[in-house]
């Protein structure tokens, strides 16, 4: 009875298009916020921001970006760890090689450094589509981890090959503890995903979308899929770059090529299948369930082989890890290919009516 929209009515166009048009809504969401941003820092442990937070929060970001060009432009990618390394490697040279260069700034042009290489590697998307645009995108993964493995340029000729951010200072303000790194990484991560819903709901998301669906009467009714096609590269390799590089700069600190290797990209990939593709909610979702899961089973198992009197290794934990994974995937590309996005809108639109048949 209480999530209702009765005598909630629409008088303008610009209410009736807004982002959260019923007010239980918008009150859940700021409740959210509040509780993010003030909640969260009151209450929360220094492990708890590390291991969870932090990477939960980054990793949405990047999900956000994968989910834009996979679920709603319809592009396959199977490079978004490349991008994310791109990003973080651009801005880790603007960084040392240009005096007084803040560090969010260079995170940004180590987003627009992404976006640019996006462009060019989703240039085979105007020619093929489906697996072998996948296999391209791939490409880019290996050329990209083998450019840091090998050209030392990038790592500012490290013998070790990895690479380490001393410092993050934001305009003056240095972030050092685990409290300041997450309040950076929420701030921004609020800002994009509020650009990434209000590109989806304007004309180029449109774009994006008649593209997926059917690229051919897309082009037929004036949209060009050169120009759709390109800014879905772009904007999602810019959300990666910027993604990758505070992953390296926040959450790592010190960081090598393997940190952005193959397994991140199934990893992105996994996260919207499992989230809901063409969702920006589903981002966070499958965020959430790719970060925490891993976590609950290395708590869980060894609890649970405890109780059956059998010894679950570690091994055996991370083994059951991909498993699980595995399962999920199958699960909701047949069951539920919207993903947990999708049950989410479903409970929501069975209290809009509840008790009533639905």
């Amino acid at each position: 009875m209480i999530y209702r929209e009765n005598g909630q009515f629409k008088t303008s166009y610009a209410a009736d298009q807004q982002i959260f048009p019923i007010r239980q809504d918008r009150i859940a969401i700021l409740a959210l916020l509040i509780f993010a941003g003030v909640g969260v820092p009151l209450f929360a442990d220094e492990y708890l921001f590390r291991a969870i937070l932090i990477p939960f929060l980054i990793l949405s970001l990047a999900a956000l970006g994968v989910n834009l060009l996979v679920g709603y432009c319809g592009q396959i990618t199977l490079g978004a760890g490349a991008f994310m390394a791109v990003g973080a490697y651009a801005a880790y040279n603007f960084l040392i090689r240009v005096d007084g260069m803040p560090m969010l700034i260079a995170v940004l042009l180590g987003g627009v450094v992404a976006a640019l290489v996006g462009i060019v590697f989703g240039v085979p998307s105007l020619r093929v589509r489906g697996l072998y645009l996948a296999v391209a995108t791939l490409a880019a993964q290996f050329f990209w981890d083998w450019a840091f493995l090998r050209i030392r340029w990038f790592t500012n000729y490290s013998s070790s090959g990895s690479v380490s951010v001393a410092e993050l200072d934001f305009f003056g303000w240095r972030i050092e503890t685990p409290v300041e790194k997450y309040l950076l990484c929420l701030g921004l991560l609020i800002l994009f995903a509020l650009v990434a819903k209000n590109l989806t709901r304007g004309a180029i998301g449109r774009q994006w979308m008649a593209i997926r669906d059917m690229d051919v009467a897309a082009e037929v009714i004036g949209i060009r899929p050169m120009y759709a096609k390109l800014s879905a590269f772009a904007v999602s390799s810019f959300y990666l770059g910027v993604a990758g590089a505070l992953w390296g700069f926040v959450h790592l600190g010190s960081w090598e090529p393997a940190a952005f290797s193959i397994d991140r990209s199934f990893q992105l990939l996994f996260m919207v299948i499992i989230g809901g593709l063409g969702s920006i909610m589903g981002s966070f979702f499958g965020a959430a369930f790719i970060v925490v899961l891993p976590i609950f089973l290395n708590q869980f198992l060894p609890w649970l082989g405890g109780l059956v009197g059998v010894t679950i290794s570690t091994a055996a934990v991370s083994h059951a890890e991909f498993m699980i994974f595995g399962a999920l995937i199958i699960f909701f590309l047949i069951v539920e290919p919207h993903g947990l996005a999708r049950l989410w809108s479903t409970g929501k639109e069975k209290l809009r009516l509840w008790p009533f048949p639905h």
